[in-house]
């Protein structure tokens, strides 16, 4: 697989050090006396981030997870999110934390905000791994007192590794890369 990869933007030892930095800052946000937040990944491409940040949050957290479908096969996200896996947590009354692998357009984003409301959440920070805002197309407004932590600024590539995906395949790079754009230029062709 390495050799589909145009360039890697983060290396795995640069992913860990940024991690690391984001779960203490977290950790130190929401120490004692303030409550700790419902942490929520979103299924499928923050797996990995997920499990490695609450790994180093040093704090008595909950763990849900919610799947929201958007991009199907393609590289484009369809704009139209839909929550196909809801919670389990009981989150009325309580600050949520979304973890993601991405922001980009914001309507995912948006999307889980709006449910996490409708659900009764007293607020929702969220924590992506990586952020594009050259590509928003929805604002998004945090609930209550959030707040907005990222990893990475990303540049406007379609990249893969670290649990992000192209047609659910590259999840298992332990590093952040740039998808050679013949790999899914060619599957976003029509087919004869």
């Amino acid at each position: 697989m390495d050799d589909e990869i145009e360039t890697v933007l983060w290396t795995q030892d640069q992913i860990a050090v940024r991690v690391d930095q984001l779960a203490k800052e977290i950790a130190h946000d929401f120490k004692p006396p303030a409550c700790p937040p419902v942490i929520v990944g979103v299924a499928t491409g923050a797996f990995l981030f997920l499990g490695d940040i609450v790994r180093k949050i040093n704090l008595p957290i909950l763990v849900d997870l919610v799947r929201v479908e958007s991009y199907g096969f393609g590289t484009e996200s369809s704009g139209s999110p839909v929550i196909s896996s809801k919670l389990k947590i009981d989150v009325a009354g309580k600050h949520v934390m979304l973890v993601e692998d991405i922001v980009d357009t914001g309507r995912t984003l948006s999307c889980l905000i709006k449910y996490l409301e409708s659900e009764g959440a007293s607020s929702v920070s969220v924590c992506t791994f990586l952020d594009k805002p050259t590509r928003r197309k929805v604002h998004f407004e945090l609930l209550g007192d959030g707040k907005f932590y990222r990893g990475f600024e990303c540049p406007d590539y379609f990249v893969v590794g670290y649990g992000m995906d192209f047609a659910e395949k590259y999840r298992n790079l332990p590093y952040v890369g740039v998808l050679k754009p013949g790999l899914y230029q060619e599957a976003s062709l029509p087919k004869n």
